[in-house]
């Protein structure tokens, strides 16, 4: 009987990778929270998820390791390939080029780059760190020790427990590809995995290598905003600054190195050719980067006039929305949907990191979610295929296309599910879903407590959000 997994890795594969030159600082060995499932209404959690061997090279004792490979480690008595579908699958998630599967004895190899799986081989001829590092900078398109991948080899301030894997990865996709010379990137990430942790860890790195004048940082509300503005001044100071204008005319951000702005701060919806805040403070050119927070939020139309007034800046648009939404209908904002994404797509690429909810409730960093069944129709019925145009009497109607009130007689004959909020506006189940939740909140943890609502429109988003405000002071009471 051979060695179990964790015997072979101790016995077999660490001194065989120590002999090679793989000193443990360029070994990393990521763990994931633990999803969290749902028993009985009670929440538990899994065993934390755990990568056997993520590689990383160093250009030197100072540089921050930029991970490079991965390994599978199997029991002794497997196949070497017994590892490698699963390793595959890590290949996006931890953004490396190759991954390798080995039992101990023999390994194979996946090269992501060119769709090739190699034969078996002895572990005694695993690749070096210099001859890793060779491959990975032929893969990727640039030397780490060129002047624009100075970024990749700063260190995170705080140290690495700091960051999350996939953060790490979204961080090094980006740099990667600012390396190569290019000015624009798109990522996509789940709402509540920490986009505004990556954009001002980006940014740290860039103004640490030398590489960084001025930035501007832009989101589309107040809350965030705020958010924004803590984050980045924990890590920059007074050098990160809110925009806006003083009572003598002057910009409050002018002598931050860091912007931090809304785009009704920056006046952006403006469109009569008149001077906004944004023309009036700052020069054409004035940003060498900038991040432009929920893009999939705002129509083109609105903040492409801050991108197209500094073009020769480093663009990086962030986004929870998936590159791929399902139009099933011709409506307008149907048709903007697809008009944001195409324009997003266009301008930025494709995003050169994904990482979706359901990936981040798997890894335990995004709350489990429990599907409840709950009335459509606001008359008792647990309907969840839709409602028909009895379920609207005594409701108030109105039609999402035109804006106008409608009767129970010029409504529809049936709904499906996914037309509420979308074609048929009904203000008075918005109200009463959001009761809903706000008791909920209040009876598992209180309604300051952390949640994510998911709407159909950015109209029914507003019209919800208004209404949990509108509940909140009602909880002292309760």
């Amino acid at each position: 009987m051979g060695l179990n997994e964790t015997d072979t890795r101790a016995k077999l594969i660490d001194p065989a990778l120590y002999k090679r030159g793989w000193t443990e600082n360029l070994i990393r060995r990521e763990e994931t929270a633990g999803a969290i499932e749902i028993v009985d209404g009670k929440p538990r959690r899994r065993a934390r998820g755990r990568v056997d061997y993520l590689l990383r090279v160093a250009v030197n004792a100072e540089s921050q390791p930029v991970a490079v490979a991965l390994i599978e480690a199997k029991a002794e008595n497997l196949s070497p390939y017994h590892g490698l579908e699963q390793a595959k699958q890590y290949c996006k998630r931890f953004h490396v080029p190759f991954v390798f599967s080995t039992n101990g004895h023999l390994f194979v190899e996946y090269d992501s780059t060119t769709g090739q799986t190699s034969q078996p081989r002895p572990l005694t001829e695993f690749p070096t760190p210099d001859e890793l590092r060779e491959r990975y900078e032929e893969a990727r398109g640039f030397r780490l020790n060129a002047p624009l991948a100075k970024p990749l080899l700063v260190r995170y301030p705080g140290g690495e427990a700091t960051r999350r894997y996939y953060q790490d990865a979204a961080i090094r996709a980006v740099l990667e590809k600012l390396a190569r010379g290019e000015k624009r990137a798109l990522l996509s990430l789940a709402t509540g995995a920490g986009k505004t942790f990556i954009a001002v860890q980006l940014l740290k790195k860039i103004a640490d290598a030398g590489l960084l004048e001025r930035a501007l940082f832009v989101c589309d509300r107040d809350e965030l905003r705020s958010q924004a503005l803590a984050a980045f001044q924990s890590v920059f100071g007074a050098d990160a600054a809110e925009v806006y204008e003083e009572p003598d005319g002057k910009n409050h951000a002018s002598n931050a190195r860091i912007h931090i702005a809304t785009y009704q701060t920056l006046d952006v919806d403006t469109e009569d050719g008149t001077a906004n805040f944004l023309t009036k403070h700052y020069q054409p050119d004035y940003f060498s980067h900038i991040i432009i927070d929920e893009c999939h939020r705002s129509a083109w139309g609105k903040w492409s006039q801050v991108l197209t007034r500094n073009p020769n800046a480093v663009q990086i648009g962030l986004t929870a929305t998936p590159r791929t939404l399902e139009i099933t209908e011709k409506s307008k904002e149907a048709e903007a949907d697809q008009q944001i994404t195409a324009d997003n797509i266009r301008h930025f690429g494709e995003p050169v990191y994904e990482y979706d909810i359901a990936q981040g409730i798997e890894d335990g960093y995004l709350a489990a979610c429990e599907i409840h069944c709950i009335d459509l129709s606001l008359d008792g019925k647990r309907e969840t295929e839709g409602i028909v145009r009895e379920d609207l009497e005594g409701k108030t109607l109105t039609d999402a296309n035109t804006g106008e009130r409608l009767t129970v007689a010029e409504a529809s004959a049936r709904y499906a599910a996914s037309d509420l909020e979308d074609k048929l506006l009904l203000p008075d189940r918005v109200a009463a879903m959001c009761q809903e939740l706000f008791r909920r909140l209040c009876e598992t943890g209180g309604p300051a407590q952390k949640t994510i609502i998911f709407c159909t429109r950015d109209r029914e988003a507003d019209a919800a959000y208004a209404e949990m405000i509108k509940r909140y002071p009602a909880s002292s009471g309760m």
